[in-house]
């Protein structure tokens, strides 16, 4: 949540921001509502002055033996008391509508986040490896919902019985593939420094709010009749695994990742890689999660985005880094790179982790700080970043492809394979 103080005395530059992010922004409302809030407030203060003055008043009024004074100053604190109640009504209405407003009101995009009206114009910073020249050694290349079901390790028809589409069933080696990459990916990242966490997958609204999911993007996710929502990214109980605590500065930088289950709805997606294992309703991700100074959130912004490459390396995957332009980036970062997996399939780059510094936009909502006595007073806001690291379906999707065989095989990358028990072809099986 933006502080109500920066949009104050930065007006024209919120409204820029927000046009740059394609993002509605009533900048009168804002003032109508921080105008009233504030003249409630002083308000209040007037009278409470008023009310202690006139209290004291009143002793003194009846020492001296005034008492219709005294009987009419103690009126008037009755009157002033109900006067500070309902200008104190006021107050928190104007609050209430003010939160709401930036509630649902995107975090500034960072000075180095390039401007742009949508995905088209992120620019490209990077790329690894070399996409595989199927038709140069003569492979007929099939794409993950072909090869998959015709190993025996990916069943689509049987997840539609069982729940609906975009739903995924794995099966024999598949499912055994699936607990490699999480096993990988969290040892891998363990091995750098991250305290690994394991996560409820359900969240309260307090929580989603902490992270910028509630209240504007309800419609994207499964909730229960009892309040609690599927969680659609670790991201969500890793940073607020410190909601509410003030940090010790010398804790700073804290790594976590975790590996959950992730659940969207996908509202408005309808028609978008509906098939195999692109976008799904549940899938498995490993998240990475920062808390840092703010004065160092940027840099390690760029190792986390190190951290996720490392693992597409370790596995061979070609891939592109790109960053995210003011109308592609995510409602509270400021700052997003993208890693997408070569995938050929779609005989192009598909995304598999987004990495994000949220600055203290995530922190203000759910109210994370720390102390450093020996830089400030009090305390302050922290800067939390989030990242994939990765998304695991689609990087089966991308090593099912990227490593297929003349024979309809599938070869294991080298560091899965003692996650795999050995194994180093994935060959068809029969299906139950």
């Amino acid at each position: 949540m933006l502080d109500i103080k920066f949009v104050r005395d930065h007006q024209e530059a919120v409204a820029e921001a927000m046009k740059n992010r394609n993002a509605s922004w009533d900048a009168s409302r804002f003032s109508r509502l921080d105008e009233a809030r504030r003249a409630a407030i002083a308000k209040e203060e007037a009278l409470q002055a008023e009310r202690n003055a006139t209290s004291k008043s009143i002793g003194q009024m009846m020492a001296a033996g005034q008492k219709a004074e005294a009987e009419a100053a103690k009126e008037r604190v009755r009157a002033i008391n109900d006067e500070i109640a309902a200008i104190g009504a006021e107050r928190e209405e104007a609050d209430a509508e003010l939160r709401a407003l930036l509630l649902r009101t995107p975090n500034m995009p960072a000075d180095t986040t390039p401007v742009g009206a949508s995905e088209d114009d992120n620019p490209e910073v990077r790329r690894w490896g070399t996409p595989r020249d199927f038709a140069a050694e003569g492979i007929e290349m099939k794409p993950h919902w072909d090869l998959g079901p015709e190993l025996g390790i990916i069943d689509f028809e049987r997840a539609v019985k069982l729940a609906r589409s975009r739903f995924i069933l794995l099966g024999g080696l598949g499912a055994r593939l699936e607990r490699a990459l999480i096993n990988f990916m969290a040892d891998t990242h363990a091995s750098r420094g991250y305290k690994e966490w394991w996560c409820p997958a359900m969240a309260n609204a307090e929580t989603l709010t902490g992270t910028g999911q509630l209240p504007k993007f309800e419609e994207d996710l499964f909730h229960t009749t009892e309040g609690l929502y599927l969680i659609p990214t670790a991201e969500v109980q890793l940073t607020n695994i410190h909601a509410g605590e003030v940090l010790d500065a010398s804790q700073l930088p804290l790594k976590y990742c975790a590996f959950t289950p992730c659940f969207r709805e996908e509202a408005g997606s309808a028609g978008r890689d509906t098939r195999g294992l692109i976008r799904v309703h549940q899938f498995d991700k490993v998240e990475m999660v920062k808390y840092a100074k703010p004065e160092e959130s940027f840099a390690d912004l760029e190792a986390m985005v190190e951290d996720a490459e490392n693992i597409l390396q370790l596995l061979g995957l070609p891939y592109r880094v790109i960053s995210l332009c003011t109308g592609d980036i995510g409602f509270s970062a400021a700052k997003t790179y993208d890693l997408e997996v070569w995938l050929p399939s779609y005989n192009g780059y598909k995304e598999i982790s987004s990495c994000s510094n949220c600055t203290d936009f995530q922190a203000r909502r759910a109210n994370i700080k720390y102390r450093d006595p020996e830089n400030f007073k009090g305390s302050r806001y922290v800067h939390t970043l989030n990242g994939s690291g990765l998304a695991v379906g689609r990087t089966m999707a991308a090593v099912i492809e990227n490593y297929q065989q003349a024979d309809g095989t599938v070869r294991v990358p080298d560091v899965l394979v003692p996650y795999m028990g050995g194994v180093e072809v994935i060959a068809p099986e029969e299906r139950g």
